[in-house]
This record gives C-alpha cells, structure tokens and sequence, in this order.
C-alpha cells in the first residue's frame, strides 16, 4: 500500500546553504557578506574618503535585475557583480516604502527575500559596496513582479516545527508533478539547510524529481538543530509551473536509536545510544513476498491501522487486517508491526508478506521508543531496497549519494 501524497515540497543547494544573519531586520538591511556574484543593471554612485596618500581602486558595482524589468517572479533575488570592495548594505523596498527583510546567500552571491514577494508590485532595490579604505558605491534599480500564476508546482516538507527525529532523518521535499533534471539545479539553490552544530551535506534527487533528499556524510549528531527553508513559492519550476509556497521547519534530533535485523538469525537488535537494549525474534517476508534489505528510516508511525489489499489483489488473494503498533519503512508498503497470528513462527520462519512481524508486546516496546527518523536496517533477504521506495537517502555510499545533486558538489564534500 501507497500512502496517498498529503503535501508537497521545493529543493535547493547542494552545500547547507542559509541566509546570513544581515539584512533580517525590518529596515530590510543586509550589514555582512562575502563577495557577491551577479550581474547587470542599474545606476551607481560612489561616496566616501579614500585614504590619504593612498590610489584607491574603482570600485566596480551592478545589480540586477535590469532596472525597469516586469513580469519577474515573486522569488526574485537581488543579484550584484563587484569588484575592488564587498557588498555592505541590500535595501529593498516595496512601492509603498516599506522595507522587505531578507538575507544574503552564504555565498555572497545574491540577496534573498526572507519571504516570496508580492504579485503586481513595484519594488526598489538599493545595493552599497564597501572598500577596505571607506569608499563606498551605491547602485540602485527597479523591477515589478507579476501576476498569480496559472500553473503551480504541489510542494511538501516531511519536517515540523518543534518535533523530535531520529538520526536518519533525512530532509525530504517532494513536488507534483515531478521536477525535470533541466529545471532542477535553480530549484535546488532555493533549498536552504542550516545545522547546528554544523554538519555539511548534500541535496540528492530521485529519478523522476518527485522528491529530493538532503542528508550529511553520516547520520546527524544527537542534538542537532535543523533549520530548514524550502524558499520555492512563486519559483519557475519549469513547464510553465511556479512553486505553490514556501516551507519551512525548525525541527531537532534525538538519540541514536537503531533497530537492525538479520534474516539468517530471525532477530531484531535493538541499540540506544551505541549500548543493545533488547533483542527480539521476527518473521520476515515469505518466498513468495519477501522482505527487502536495505537502510530504511522510521516514515510514519500508526497505533492502529488496517491493511487492506483487496482493491489492489482481488478478494481472492486479497485481505484486510487490523493492525497495532505499525512503523512504516516503505511506500510500497513494509512496516514493523505487531502480528499476533505469527509469534510461533517468529525467531524460526518468514511467513509475512514483506513486513517484520513482532510479538505485541515487542511492537508496543518498540513503538513507545522509536522516532521518526530511527534508522532499521535490514540484512539477508537477498532482495535489495530500491532507492526512492521510502525516505532512501542513507541506503546508499556517500559517493553514490552525492551523484544525485543537480549543482557541482564542492570538492570538500566529495
């Protein structure tokens, strides 16, 4: 069984990009940077002394969007190209004065709007670069956005506010319909991931761009605090299509809590924190259904439930089950759950139809401890996971991984 699709989400960078703390005020100011990367536009004008005996460089400044643009998306960033100083102040301002908060790239490349901007509106932008000696230049200009668009792109985010994750947890964004590989790397760089303590990562698409995944070189540290923005709303996401809305989650990460089984044993190991806290027998997948083996994460968790796969079977070879204590691990349909119907056979022989079964009071122990975000890895089935069927960031090497980022992974990443 498929769980039907209840949000939909946006992507970005392949670096845990974030918005430097400048330019987050209501002045709309941005006070740091490093040096930008852009392009066109604009009128400058330069003040300030330069020091006294000293032949200070021209300092080189313009902005874009070109002034006088229309018809821009409300995702619109306030690009520069300098040189001979670094770019100090971003003022933006709506047709009616009020400043726009937002923050420069961590790149220096451009200045982002804290929020998507307003349709059919006429904005200012007001850019100072700043040279070592004092000497400053301001460029100015002007653009208006456009309308509401008529085509959007569905997006979601598997992260909330304030909740607890395992350390698999991966950053999941999904979109409908699917990005094409051709639109996905201006997606990608509006994805913006920041980790605390810092743990560097990568963003990774699935095959037909439906989801994207952001995860680090091994699992997040206990006590990591995930700030995440999915800034797409109003984005061209190719087709004729714009990003429905922006997401974002400030969500932390719990305990290293692993479940691990092994198909030759019939058992699940459970670790907390690096120490085995219970061992238990299972029954996995039978010939004819077998269970996969892979690096799976804790999706969801359901008290109670019903199996159902008469719609998809047939009432012949179909059922419909009531199940407890049920931890999904794949769309396709494999949870732990508690099957009281098979405990003899647990620890001896797989008889399910793809899940692991657990005695009841097994599957209640486990539901009461485990998170979303808890990694289980399964071994020996002889069947493996595919990537994409479930949350499979951590089911592959590293370098596989980072194969799947629409932008050049830096080379300390790699």
């Amino acid at each position: 069984m498929r769980r039907t699709l209840v949000a939909i989400v946006a992507l970005a960078v392949i670096t845990p990009l974030t918005l430097s703390a400048c330019g987050g005020d209501e002045s709309g100011k941005s006070d740091k940077s490093d040096t930008p990367n852009a392009a066109a536009g604009a009128t400058p004008t330069s003040s300030g002394p330069a020091t006294e005996g000293v032949a200070a460089a021209p300092i080189e400044l313009a902005v874009t969007p070109a002034a006088g643009k229309t018809n821009l998306p409300v995702s619109t960033e306030i690009g520069f190209k300098v040189s001979g100083a670094k770019v100090t102040t971003v003022t933006l301002k709506d047709s009616a004065g009020k400043a726009v908060s937002g923050g420069l790239r961590e790149d220096g490349s451009s200045w982002v709007p804290k929020a998507p901007l307003k349709t059919k509106q006429k904005y200012t932008a007001s850019v100072v670069a700043t040279a070592e000696n004092g000497q400053t230049k301001t460029a100015s200009t002007s653009f208006t956005t456009m309308g509401a668009p008529g085509k959007k792109t569905g997006t979601g985010l598997y992260l909330f506010d304030n909740k607890t994750y395992g350390v698999a947890m991966p950053v999941v964004v999904e979109f409908n319909p699917g990005i094409k590989k051709a639109d996905r790397a201006a997606v990608q760089k509006r994805m913006f991931v920041q980790t605390d303590p810092p743990q560097p990562g990568v963003w990774a698409w699935t095959a037909n761009g439906t989801q994207a995944y952001y995860r680090s070189r091994d699992f997040w540290q206990t006590g990591t605090k995930l700030t995440v923005r999915i800034a797409v709303g109003g984005l061209p996401t190719g087709g004729g299509r714009y990003g429905d809305r922006d997401r974002s989650a400030t969500s932390k990460i719990g305990r290293k809590f692993v479940m691990t089984v092994d198909n030759k044993t019939k058992k699940m190991t459970v670790q907390d924190s690096g120490k085995t806290v219970k061992t238990m027998p299972v029954s996995l997948g039978k010939k004819s259904t077998p269970s996969d083996s892979g690096t799976m994460v804790v999706m969801d968790k359901l008290a109670q439930t019903v199996f159902d796969t008469t719609a998809e079977l047939g009432p012949v070879n179909g059922y419909r089950t009531e199940i407890q204590y049920a931890q999904r691990l794949t769309w396709s349909g494999q949870y732990i759950h508690s099957a009281p119907w098979s405990v003899g056979s647990q620890g001896r022989t797989n008889v399910s139809h793809g899940c692991v079964n657990v005695s009841p009071s097994n599957a209640r122990w486990l539901f009461d401890k485990s998170l979303v975000g808890d990694p289980v890895v399964v071994k020996g089935t002889g069947v493996k996971l595919a990537y994409g069927d479930g949350w499979t960031a951590w089911n592959v090497s590293w370098a596989e991984f980072i194969k799947g980022s629409a932008l050049p992974v830096p080379e300390s990443l790699r």
